[in-house]
């Protein structure tokens, strides 16, 4: 190591520098005892450091809560208060599922094939072609269709259906076919 004298204002200055550069560990010191100092060394930062930040946080909390203990209750019983008008209002307002029962006659299997009710037939005064026009109306076919089936004009088939709604009292289609399959016209 070089000794250079300083003299004057930079001599404090120096002289701080050389003792901040001490060396940590003496020659004498072994690195075990190094090693033991420096984990002590930083143990004890760290528990004053964290000894600190508690009586930090400490303050912080009692100043919250002392300060503004009024605001913190009205929030919480705000939370409150709302979490349960949440629940109430989707458990009250909740749709119930409508059950709708309604019975249809089953035909029975052993009934054999289909067979219409000619006297339904004579009480509504139905002609053949008229049935004819609307099993293919129960079966789905619009009225160009059932043109095409039976060969005749589309204003035929309007005419036809016109007055088979008439004699069975119905207003559509879907109509006409309910009641031709109650009264047993069409299977």
């Amino acid at each position: 190591m070089i000794y250079v004298p300083v003299t004057g204002p930079d001599a404090a200055r120096a002289l701080s520098l050389r003792l901040s550069l001490a060396p940590v560990a003496t020659p004498r010191e072994s690195a075990r005892s190094s090693r033991r100092r420096a984990v002590r060394d930083i143990l004890l930062y760290g528990a004053c450091g964290g000894v600190l930040i508690l009586v930090l946080k400490l303050t912080e909390y009692r100043f919250l809560v002392v300060e503004h203990s009024v605001e913190i209750y009205g929030a919480l019983i705000a939370a409150l208060f709302a979490g349960l008008g949440i629940w109430l209002g989707l458990t009250l307002t909740k749709k119930k599922p409508a059950i709708i029962i309604k019975e249809i006659p089953a035909q029975s299997a052993d009934a054999g094939p289909f067979v219409v009710d000619q006297a339904r037939v004579d009480q509504f005064g139905i002609t053949a072609r008229e049935l004819e026009i609307l099993g293919l109306i129960a079966t789905g076919l619009s009225n160009r269709e059932i043109a095409g089936r039976l060969f005749v004009s589309e204003n035929t088939v309007k005419t036809h259906s016109s007055r088979l709604f008439d004699k069975l009292g119905a207003k559509r289609r879907t109509q006409a076919v309910q009641i031709g399959k109650t009264a047993r016209l069409i299977p």
